[in-house]
């Protein structure tokens, strides 16, 4: 049986949804912001963490959207 079928992964089978996927990533981005802004921490480091991780999502998405565009991911 096994020598009949093609070894594959299991994210193979069944991709994700990549629309899903990006409104996911906007809308913690978002929230990251806005709990950096309505924080009521003295610090700021905070704050950097915060915005960084949104900074990288946003990043992120943009690269995986110009690569797609570009036709280098599929």
């Amino acid at each position: 049986m096994a020598g009949d079928e093609p070894v594959t992964a299991p994210d193979q089978h069944k991709p994700g949804h990549r629309k899903s996927g990006r409104i996911g990533a906007v809308v913690s981005a978002v929230a990251l912001v806005l709990m950096a802004l309505c924080g009521t921490e003295e610090g700021r480091v905070e704050h950097i963490w915060l915005f960084g991780i949104a900074a990288l999502l946003l990043a992120i998405v943009i690269g995986d959207a110009v690569l797609r565009r570009n036709g280098l991911r599929s």
